[in-house]
């Protein structure tokens, strides 16, 4: 990491001389501005502009109508992008850059954005650090690597995608010294940025890769999460090659995901979910939080499988889950204990895949877990076996179209964000939805063309 005074120097000694500033959107993607890191030292650390509608568009930054934060009649006006100075760090893949994450503000108040996907997340923390405990989490995210760069697969379709290497991966120490170039430049860039990268493995597929962060405070996690996919982007594209975090990039694969590990812990830092006394360890808190998260986890799917691609990756017997029920150590399961047992006891969802908002996500985990707590919810028996072959089981939503219904309907959810936060992120759902209803696909061409 890096104080405003060691970016000065920095600045003096020639070797930073740009700083990105940048906030989260809708889609976890890192938006902003390139200072000179002249002025940025002079006055843009503390605040910058930029338009409202950064909260309010699609994957193709249209400017959707129905929401109720901005629009045409509204004018479109501006946000005050303030740095959070805690997260100015050097970008080693990157010459001569820094970057800080902003937090988005009204012009006018000052007070944070409601539907700003950083300020609901911080929302949570603050809402579990009033009940005592501070909230945990970690990341691991997969994507793809193809040989073919973006502009590549731009002007030649993306029918013949060539992963970079032809067979599957997990684990596999030989298959992954082929995209060793990228993954090598990723970890080190990652560590000297001050993202604390535990390790990366080829997965289940062929040319699909995971990065693994290390356990932190959930901001700093959702923080690490999103600079990650923006430095696999960036990397790979200096390299020629490409990289994807759809959930699902073609049907007869394996999608990618990011499954999200979460504990509470006590503010004077003890691990509030271990119990040594009790079945697997496992805390009344644990057991609470775990309760909430599986009784509100249709709720939350949204939050976790935000595009109508995302429904495509929950399959049998590709390790995506397709029942939201718990169990120990079992990757069938739509939440999974692990670490049983130990101080590391904690409750990894393996709902959400590797196209999810972090902050979102988290908060929505968050919220479920808190609710848990506050309701002193009992946790249903665990799910043993194959719970894919569990008819009886609760199923995860199928379609963006369910799981949009349900984020609207939710009491707990407009309880914990607020109405205008939901009925926003309905909004996205649903214009996904419409969108997606409208276009015409290739499968659609192929399929009817000749023969419809």
């Amino acid at each position: 990491m890096m104080t405003l005074q060691e970016l000065r120097a920095a600045f003096d000694a020639r070797e930073i001389d740009t700083v990105l500033v940048a906030a989260p959107d809708m889609q976890g993607r890192l938006m902003g501005k390139r200072f000179h890191a002249a002025h940025f030292l002079d006055s843009g650390y503390q605040e910058t502009h930029c338009c409202n509608y950064l909260l309010a568009t699609d994957m193709e930054m249209l400017t959707v109508e129905g929401y109720a934060s901005t629009s045409w009649a509204k004018g479109y006006g501006d946000y005050v992008m303030k740095p959070d100075l805690a997260t100015l760090r050097p970008v080693p893949w990157l010459p001569g850059t820094a970057l800080v994450l902003c937090d988005l503000l009204d012009h006018h108040t000052h007070e944070e954005i409601a539907v700003s996907p950083r300020a609901i997340l911080k929302r949570q923390v603050a809402r579990a650090r009033e009940m005592g405990y501070a909230a945990m989490a970690a990341t691991e995210l997969e994507f793809f690597i193809f040989e073919q760069s973006y502009e590549a697969l731009r002007d030649g379709g993306t029918d013949h995608l060539t992963p970079i290497s032809g067979y599957n991966e997990d684990y596999h120490l030989f298959q992954t010294s082929k995209e060793e170039p990228l993954m090598r430049v990723l970890r080190n860039g990652l560590y000297g940025a001050g993202i604390p990268v535990e390790n990366s493995k080829g997965e289940a597929e062929a040319g699909q890769a995971e990065i693994n962060i290390r356990y932190d405070e959930m901001l700093k996690t959702a923080d690490f999460h999103v600079i990650t996919k923006q430095a696999t982007k960036e990397i790979a594209h200096g390299l020629g090659k490409s990289v994807t975090f759809m959930a699902k990039y073609d049907h007869r694969r394996a999608g990618s995901s990011s499954h999200v590990h979460q504990s509470l812990w006590t503010l004077d830092g003890q691990p509030a979910f271990l119990d040594k006394g009790a079945e697997y360890g496992m805390s009344a808190v644990m057991r609470q939080y775990m309760a909430g998260q599986l009784a509100h986890a249709g709720e939350i799917t949204a939050l976790l499988a935000p595009y109508v691609n995302s429904y495509k990756r929950f399959c049998v017997g590709m390790f995506a889950p397709t029942k939201a029920v718990w169990s120990l150590d079992n990757r069938t399961a739509g939440f999974r204990v692990c670490g049983d047992g130990t101080k590391a006891v904690r409750v990894e969802c393996r709902i959400g895949g590797a196209d999810l908002n972090p902050y979102l996500a988290c908060a929505g985990l968050l919220a479920a877990g808190l609710a848990g707590l506050e309701g002193a919810m009992e946790l249903e028996a665990e799910m043993r076996g194959d719970s894919y072959q569990n008819a009886q089981a609760r199923e995860i939503p199928k379609t963006l179209r369910h799981a949009a219904d349900l984020l609207e309907g939710s009491v707990m959810l407009r309880a914990a964000f607020g109405d205008d936060v939901v009925d926003h992120y309905t909004r996205a759902a649903r214009w996904e939805i419409e969108e997606h209803d409208r276009v015409v696909t290739d499968w659609e061409r192929k399929r009817l063309l000749e023969r419809g």
